[in-house]
């Protein structure tokens, strides 16, 4: 009997090696196997015009109330904050402006190339995502996030046609539901622009086809393009705009990537160096834009005691707390933004110790005051310089 329960767990192990040395082998071809659509693509039909005046069509927009998920505020661990403070950019009243948030992929599903509008999963992590990462944002006057037909998972990780043209898909809504949004607001309210991943990949290109040289760029606080490699060479020159290199520069843009050491990006690196940029030549090994959101600063690094407030969410993602002075952040020369140990935020951390769907949460607190301070430079506040 002993021998046959050795024998058993000696086949389990055998087939644990099997399985762990197929999935390091061949985890592209798996993961493509497990979320790329296998149908052709079904071209969407475009939406009614004017549809996005309906508020249905958004998660986040004025109207909505208690049930805007963007206007959520996280409760805070330890001392309490003071969200006007010099902390977060400065004392008193911040002036008015408006924010377009652009939520990242929630569709996972392989039955179509776009998410369905109604999407009870999709939308369900859309919410949570918004909460999230649109929260930082929400000392704007008007916050808009809208729904779109985000393209799924799987299109990003295959050549095949299918996959563009389910993102270019995608990005038309996105464009119908900006334009709504800039005819909606004030024609001179300031106007923060934000992205994360997919939502970051969609905000690169309204910043190079709807904002690059027009009068909105002469009003924009900062455009936030989160977890989204962009290349320092070949793509910042088609934006139109330069990488913000201090905490109260304005009409600059952000970005940054975060992985925990020791971080593995091979696979990110590999992807992002075969990757075509805006300027139509390959990103090779070009330095990716890092800003560091402790500092507000286009590259260097900052202690764990600069960051105000990370947000640590429960099991669910549904809520969480402000934890102050939970991680550092580093810039490398590769331009990966480094955050040290692995902090525990939960069970969505991706391979290479990769923090992708942590990347605002991470910095929540400095987010908004990196906001507050660009707004106040924008408007001439004395009070727009970072505390000592």
């Amino acid at each position: 009997m002993a021998k046959k329960f050795l024998y058993f767990i000696a086949i389990c192990i055998i087939l644990f090696l099997i399985g762990r040395i197929s999935y390091e082998m061949f985890q592209d071809e798996l993961a493509a196997f497990a979320l790329v659509p296998s149908s052709e693509f079904t071209p969407t039909e475009a939406l009614e015009e004017n549809a996005y005046q309906d508020p249905a069509l958004w998660y986040s927009r004025p109207g909505i109330g208690v049930n805007d998920p963007a206007r959520w505020q996280p409760a805070l661990a330890g001392e309490p904050v003071d969200p006007q403070g010099a902390e977060f950019g400065g004392q008193g009243e911040l002036p008015d402006f408006a924010v377009f948030f652009i939520h990242p992929t929630s569709y996972l599903s392989r039955d179509n190339w776009n998410a369905p509008i109604g999407d009870e999963d999709a939308e369900n992590i859309a919410r949570i995502y918004v909460r999230g990462m649109a929260s930082p944002f929400n000392a704007a006057s008007e916050i808009w996030a809208p729904r779109y037909r985000q393209a799924t998972m799987g299109s990003f990780l295959t050549d095949a046609p299918e996959g563009q043209q389910a993102i270019d898909a995608a990005y038309g809504d996105v464009l119908e539901s900006f334009r709504y949004f800039l005819s909606s607001i004030d024609e001179d309210i300031p106007v923060v622009l934000v992205g994360h991943s997919q939502g970051s990949l969609h905000l690169l290109r309204l910043l190079r086809e709807e904002v690059n040289g027009t009068p909105l760029a002469d009003r924009l606080v900062a455009a936030y393009a989160i977890g989204w490699p962009i290349s320092v060479e070949h793509d910042l020159p088609a934006l139109g705009l330069a990488a913000c290199a201090t905490p109260a520069q304005t009409g600059c843009i952000i970005s940054w990537s975060s992985f925990a050491e020791p971080a593995d990006p091979s696979k990110v690196i590999e992807t992002y160096a075969a990757s075509i940029g805006f300027d139509g030549q390959p990103r090779g090994d070009s330095t990716i834009l890092c800003t560091n959101p402790l500092t507000g600063t286009f590259g260097g690094e900052a202690a764990s005691s600069a960051n105000i407030g990370t947000l640590v969410p429960d099991d669910t993602m549904s809520t969480g707390e402000l934890v102050p002075n939970a991680v550092p952040a580093r810039c490398d020369d590769r331009g990966l933004l480094l955050i040290g140990d692995p902090p525990e935020l939960g069970s969505y951390v991706l391979p290479g110790n990769n923090y992708h769907v942590y990347d605002i949460p991470l910095f929540w607190a400095n987010t908004k005051a990196d906001v507050a301070r660009r707004v106040r430079a924008l408007a001439g506040s004395p009070e727009a310089e970072p505390a000592n």
